[in-house]
């Protein structure tokens, strides 16, 4: 075959390729880990006791305070006639909630009536399992100013 003058061997790759490709699987490598490190849940963090606990940095007073006024206003807006009723306990439902995330770091906005019965939270469920016929109920809804007391109460006896 030597004298087979038309034969030719293969062209042989400039070394140029080889490290484009070798950085090229570096770079989607390197993206992988990026993604992978910044995407990654919190790690959760426990109290002496085992349990989850208010973080040192809530401020319970102030929380309640907060989220007190805003029941409060979401109670005018009703009497005011600017929130009908459902929309103002699906309001109320969702502040309780939302005060016992921040009170507690338990994710109550996302929990059904019984997620919230099995945790404990009773103070909570109690008052949510009384905000639901409200809510999702078809019959005739209870008054906005005694789910806001009842939302309100759970608040303040909350400690």
């Amino acid at each position: 075959m030597q004298a087979d003058s038309q034969f030719y061997g293969p062209l042989q790759y400039s070394p140029l390729w080889m490290w484009c490709g070798a950085a090229l699987l570096v770079l989607v490598g390197g993206w992988y880990a990026f993604l992978f490190a910044t995407t990654r849940p919190a790690p959760k963090t426990r109290t002496s006791t085992g349990g989850r606990g208010r973080s040192a940095l809530t401020d319970l007073q102030g929380l309640k305070a907060a989220y007190l006024q805003r029941i409060q206003d979401v109670d005018q807006a009703a009497a005011a006639g600017n929130l009908d009723a459902r929309a103002a306990h699906q309001e109320l439902s969702l502040l309780l909630r939302g005060f016992v995330r921040d009170a507690t770091g338990v994710d109550a906005t996302r929990m059904t009536h019984q997620d919230l019965a099995r945790h404990p939270l009773p103070a909570a469920a109690d008052v949510i399992q009384a905000l639901y016929p409200a809510e999702f109920g078809p019959g005739p809804l209870p008054s906005v100013a005694s789910s806001a007391t009842q939302a309100a109460a759970a608040v303040r006896a909350w400690n």
